[in-house]
């Protein structure tokens, strides 16, 4: 049946818009994301005769065609040697999400592929084979596998990565939430961040740190904003890199004055988020993002979004 699936797609092919993602919100270091309705990039996928992997790019970052060298590549790699026959994918990237941005760049192209890829061999998949698949995708561009991008990016809306193995991921229900961003000019490189990340930490602060996380969790799922606002609280991770990001710390404080409930680093950085719970207030917001970053002279983009509950969307 399947090699049936497979001859009837021949030379088809799918586009999707693959999700910008936010990681850790906050206090959830590699557990918690959730997935944007902007940005995200456009991705054409047909099936081939070659166990092999084409890629196009039609952007200006000049990323990597060698398919070992490029996220999305080494995550369709990963799907051929699962398939154990002679079918491969030609891929068209637009990246309308920045690398080094913040926002999940490399998860979208890592998900976008395998869900593209997957659709078009009738969806013989499912969520958490192609979240294994594009983890690949992030352990090269970051040196690690992990999914708080990808995980939003493929299953929607928030997601808690219980744990990578074996694979466990929880879809966490929400109430209406605004999210605004600001991306500074800048390139914070994942890999780097890590690395300057401690090593060890104290007791009373990974208290505090899993409190925070299951009081967010536990906001989300009641549509409790003041829990939520309160939870939004990291101790461990934001300290260390906010170092890298320029006004940080005037930023967060202008927009909590704006009225957000919360946010900080998305993802590595250096792009830095806030939730909020009407698209008013994430206006406001996004205002009090644009005068401290107009003022540092530091160029930006920002986005007043909410949350993506589909993930991948498949446009055909």
């Amino acid at each position: 049946m399947l090699d049936k699936t497979i001859s009837d797609a021949r030379g088809k092919s799918v586009t999707i818009h693959a999700p910008g993602t936010v990681a850790n919100m906050v206090c959830g270091f590699d557990v918690l994301g959730l997935a944007l309705n902007e940005p995200y990039d456009v991705m054409t996928v047909k099936l081939i005769d070659e166990s092999t992997v084409v890629i196009h790019n039609v952007d200006s970052y000049n990323l990597p065609t060698d398919p070992a060298r490029n996220v999305a590549g080494v995550a369709l790699l990963e799907m051929i040697e699962k398939l154990d026959r002679k079918t491969g994918f030609d891929i068209t990237i637009e990246k309308r999400i920045k690398p080094g941005s913040g926002v999940g760049s490399s998860a979208a192209s890592s998900a976008g592929a395998v869900v593209a890829a997957n659709h078009l061999l009738g969806n013989i998949f499912n969520n958490d084979d192609l979240v294994q698949m594009a983890m690949f995708g992030e352990k090269l561009a970051s040196g690690v596998k992990h999914a708080d991008n990808i995980a939003p990016c493929i299953f929607g809306g928030v997601t808690l990565i219980r744990s990578i193995l074996p694979l466990d991921i929880i879809s966490v229900p929400s109430p209406l939430l605004y999210v605004t961003v600001v991306h500074p000019q800048i390139e914070v490189r994942t890999e780097d961040a890590r690395q300057i990340l401690k090593k060890q930490i104290l007791l009373k602060d990974a208290i505090k740190q899993w409190g925070n996380i299951a009081g967010l969790v536990a906001g989300l799922m009641k549509n409790d904003y003041d829990l939520i606002s309160r939870s939004l609280e990291d101790v461990l991770i934001e300290p260390v890199r906010s170092i890298l990001i320029p006004a940080f710390a005037e930023v967060k404080a202008r927009c909590l004055e704006a009225g957000a409930l919360g946010g900080g680093i998305s993802g590595s950085g250096p792009s830095i988020f806030m939730l909020s719970k009407d698209e008013a207030t994430a206006l406001a917001v996004e205002n009090a993002m644009k005068e401290v970053y107009t003022a540092t002279g530091i160029a930006y983009h920002t986005y007043v979004t909410t949350i993506n509950p589909r993930g991948v969307k498949i446009i055909e």
